[in-house]
């Protein structure tokens, strides 16, 4: 059996280096508002990066006591942003066994993971937590969110690093258009800021070393970009058959149309130069959702602001849309850096915000455009979306080549 029936989005929920909730996360990034800023711990001192996106919002100041030590951080980002999508949902009544979970992590819990390394070297086995093993499994933040939601129809945790967030939204709709459920909460979450991961990542000369102007160091398309931030987060959505949601009278953010999921075969870290990948999967997305590349007037790039994982991008996005295509292109990790595997989901959450409200996110710290980067970028303020019916897409790629695009349509 199958559904061929559409797709909706009825519920959004997100913690991130900008608002503690939806809500304030989509009107900080509106207003151009950074995240970024110097870590407020003492163990990034003497780091060669010392300067991330934090939440906003911690999540010991969210959950109940008990309950926040027995979950790693992503955890606990993944459970507070899928309880208000489910809140903002409607709370919908499904049958367990028609109700799934997709969450994706790029690391799952590390934090964990190093923490418990040092109990064990300083203190010995007998002081290891006996819930250190489902905090730090990869699998762990889906697993929570599965429970908490009681989806029997299936529980899944794609790991494509920072392409894994978006990765889940791809197989969530499957799960609906394969009839295995009517509900489906699905997202991101990544909880990376540790000395190790920010010395790794640094080692790399994959981050930006711009210590003493953080708010300003993640600037996609810039001339003088240098590198990603990296931040925290989670974004939940929640996906729904619309017959299911509408028969419930939901209200409906935006339609999901379809995704695009190929590979690059290039190089474990750096992106194809030509972006050949990324354009497959931008084109793919197109041909799923039955529309016209020309019909794309939007996209959130996934824009790391990296020398050259921006080029290959705008390269792509040309490739798949047409070297001349009116989109206007906006960069959001300029204000939330870069969340890793919740990346996909929280801009897929801007995708959707910006068909609902008909309104395009900024792009910040946009000084001199790349010339290479032959694009519409959404530069300095949002810009207003017209009226009519609107497709829009969102880019997500990772480390090992992950491409993943996803087609979002406005909702009348």
């Amino acid at each position: 059996m199958s559904y061929a029936g559409g797709i909706v989005v009825t519920g959004i929920g997100a913690t991130t280096p900008v608002g503690g909730d939806a809500a304030s996360t989509w009107n900080a990034v509106i207003a151009g508002h950074s995240g970024i800023a110097t870590l407020p711990y003492a163990w990034a001192d003497d780091l060669p990066v010392r300067f991330g996106g934090v939440l906003a919002v911690d999540p010991g100041d969210v959950l109940d006591r008990v309950e926040a030590r027995r979950l790693d951080r992503s955890q606990q980002s993944a459970l507070i942003a899928s309880r208000e999508a489910w809140a903002d949902a409607g709370a919908p009544t499904v049958e367990p066994e028609r109700m799934g979970t997709v969450v994706g992590t790029g690391i799952g819990g590390v934090i964990t993971l190093l923490d418990a390394y040092d109990v064990l070297k300083e203190r010995g086995p007998s002081r290891i937590s006996p819930h250190t093993v489902p905090m730090l499994m990869p699998n762990g933040p889906a697993a929570v969110v599965g429970l908490e939601h009681h989806a029997a129809a299936g529980v899944h945790s794609p790991v494509s690093a920072c392409a894994s967030g978006a990765e889940a939204l791809a197989w969530a709709a499957r799960m609906i258009r394969d009839d295995r459920a009517d509900v489906v909460m699905a997202g991101g979450t990544e909880a990376p800021l540790h000395a190790l991961t920010i010395a790794g990542f640094a080692s790399m000369r994959a981050l930006s070393p711009r210590n003493d102007d953080p708010a300003a160091a993640s600037r996609p398309y810039d001339l003088a970009r240098d590198g990603f931030v990296m931040g925290e987060g989670a974004g939940m959505l929640v996906l729904e058959r619309e017959d299911h949601a509408r028969a419930r009278g939901a209200r409906i953010y935006a339609r999901y149309l379809g995704a695009g999921m190929t590979a690059d075969a290039h190089h474990i870290a750096q992106p194809d130069p030509t972006g050949a990948g990324a354009a497959r999967a931008m084109a793919a997305a197109v041909v799923e959702a039955g529309v016209n590349a020309s019909e794309v007037i939007h996209v959130n790039a996934h824009a790391t602001s990296t020398p050259q994982g921006d080029i290959a991008e705008a390269a792509a996005i040309r490739a798949a849309l047409g070297l001349e295509t009116n989109a206007w292109v906006s960069g959001t990790k300029s204000m939330t850096g870069h969340m890793l595997g919740a990346a996909g989901s929280v801009e897929a959450m801007f995708t959707v915000l910006a068909l609902h409200h008909r309104i395009a996110p900024p792009t910040i710290n946009l000084d001199n455009l790349d010339p290479q980067i032959e694009l519409n970028v959404v530069a300095g303020k949002a810009m207003p979306l017209p009226d009519g019916d609107l497709v829009a897409l969102n880019n997500s790629f990772g480390f090992g080549g992950h491409d993943v695009a996803i087609a979002f349509g406005s909702y009348a």
